[in-house]
């Protein structure tokens, strides 16, 4: 397995991280990316690369998925998961499209297939690197066109938007802390960086935290910084995201996850407007609007002593709350157009326009991710060219049963509908029924064995979702082993396409 990471420097050298199984490969590649003027590192295992990747924070991955084990792309997944914003570049001497497909979905930008020539590689990755070597002032008007874009999709189509933009014009110019909610993939971000972008505050920073992404115990010098000497390693002072904030507006995202030992703090923030570093012997004063977003009822986590009722009431001086996808489907249309053109001008690719069959899928879906799920299946769509795909993607297989209706639920491969809509579309009941609809005779062990079947089914459904379809996290609630997770998910998916197979024979 190979991982290239990539920081950029004050002195615009960009420093490599090289990880390769193979020794000699990742020599290969560290002498020849070296002459070509990068700061290269190598390590020999993935352990190795994440404990590196945490520290140097890298803005680009090249990822080998030959190596044996690599099948699920497990790697990648914890990459995205340390850090969602990093670039992945995969490479890969098997050309298989599905995994290809599924990578896609996980968030990689590029692919790149074994043997390749060294500037091809060098070409791949310095494309990467030209963004954040782009002149300031072009980045800044480049992400503020595309901020109005965002808002214009947003806010453009749908009544149950257009309350929502009334209430960000009548707040947006004050100080309120604002509580943002909406399930994940609905805007929530969008929303908040235009209500700073309408208030007196637009022209100084707008600082996001991702509270769940940053492990608490780094959380609290990430928000409030550091002196040196607070801990081993803090040689000099580091500045928090308060600090980098002031005068401007800090985003607080996924609020909820905010550990309780630093809600105190939070709240001495709001209460005050001051805070005090790690290490520090005095309060700091700021002058910052806070903004915050959930995707989870915090009256239920107040009520379960999980959240602190007076930070509670300090966040929710107003509340914006952002209907899900699936209540404003005229919008699908829309978006559908905005992100095609805009992702086949990134990827410089010119696919043709969903056709018929695939649009009626998607008006019919329920969009558990909501605009972010439909943005990541526009770009998957991009990037792999293949519209049969994304109709099986969606496809709902005859059902046994003239009743039986969609609920859109995503299993297996996590997008694919089922005709009853729980996992694998598997009959919940406890009768099967045969070719010609009438009751199969079954023993009541087998009835048993069946609503077991089901419970188990349901369950995984229900702790999938709230996970937001990480499996690792899943398989903790569940108290089983993660290779024990994917094997009950492999085995429902191969029940569900064995049974549709039939049904299509039949």
């Amino acid at each position: 397995m190979t991982v290239v990471t990539t920081q950029m420097q004050s002195n615009h050298k960009s420093r490599l991280l090289i990880v390769d199984q193979d020794v000699n490969m990742g020599r290969f590649l560290g002498s020849y990316l070296t002459r070509r003027g990068f700061e290269v590192s190598n390590a020999a295992t993935t352990d190795e690369a994440l404990r590196i990747f945490r520290v140097f924070d890298p803005v680009l991955v090249l990822l080998d998925i030959s190596a044996p084990g690599m099948s699920d792309l497990d790697t990648l997944e914890q990459l995205k998961r340390i850090k969602p914003d990093v670039s992945v570049i995969l490479m890969s001497a098997h050309h298989d499209p599905g995994t290809i497909f599924r990578a896609s979905r996980l968030g990689a930008d590029d692919y790149l297939s074994k043997p390749f020539e060294p500037r091809e590689l060098e070409a791949r990755v310095n494309k990467i690197l030209e963004k954040p070597r782009l002149a300031p002032e072009v980045n800044q008007l480049r992400d503020q066109v595309r901020r109005n874009s965002d808002f214009a999709m947003l806010f453009g189509t749908s009544p149950k938007m257009e309350e929502v933009k009334h209430t960000i014009e009548q707040v947006a110019d004050t100080t309120a802390t604002v509580l943002i909610r909406g399930e994940s993939g609905t805007g929530k971000e969008v929303v908040a960086r235009m209500i700073h972008a309408h208030s007196g505050r637009s022209e100084n920073p707008f600082v996001k935290v991702n509270c769940a992404a940053i492990p608490h115990e780094l959380l609290e010098s990430e928000l409030f910084g550091y002196e040196p000497g607070a801990f081993t390693g803090a040689n000099r002072q580091k500045l928090g995201k308060f600090d980098l904030a002031n005068a401007g507006t800090i985003f607080l995202d996924e609020i909820s996850e905010l550990h309780p030992a630093l809600q105190a703090k939070l709240l001495h923030v709001l209460q005050d407007g001051g805070f005090s570093r790690l290490g520090g012997k005095r309060d700091i004063s700021v002058d910052v609007r806070v903004l915050a977003a959930t995707n989870k009822p915090l009256e239920r986590a107040v009520a379960e002593g999980l959240f602190r009722e007076d930070l509670f009431y300090r966040l929710n001086v107003i509340t914006v709350n952002i209907p899900p996808l699936r209540e404003r489907r005229e919008e699908i249309l829309v978006f559908l157009d905005y992100f095609l053109r805009k992702y086949s001008e990134f990827y410089g690719k010119h696919p043709a326009a969903f056709g018929e069959v695939a649009v009626g899928r998607m008006l019919e879906y329920s969009w558990p991710g909501n605009i972010r799920e439909l943005e990541n299946l526009v770009k998957r769509y991009v990037i792999v060219g293949n519209e049969a795909q994304i109709i099986r993607e969606f496809s709902t297989p005859k059902p046994v049963e003239s009743s039986a209706t969609g609920s859109g639920f995503n299993w297996g491969r996590r997008t694919s509908t089922t005709d009853s809509g729980k996992l694998g579309g598997a009959s919940t009941g406890t009768m099967a029924e045969g070719k010609m609809g009438e009751p199969e005779s079954l023993s009541l062990l087998e009835i048993g064995k069946r609503a077991a079947r089901s419970a188990e089914r349901e369950a995984l459904e229900r702790v999938l979702t709230q996970t937001r379809w990480n499996r690792r996290q899943a398989a903790k609630i569940l108290k089983i082993s993660y290779k024990a997770l994917l094997n009950k998910l492999k085995a429902i998916e191969e029940q569900y396409d064995t049974q549709h197979r039939n049904i299509d024979v039949q």
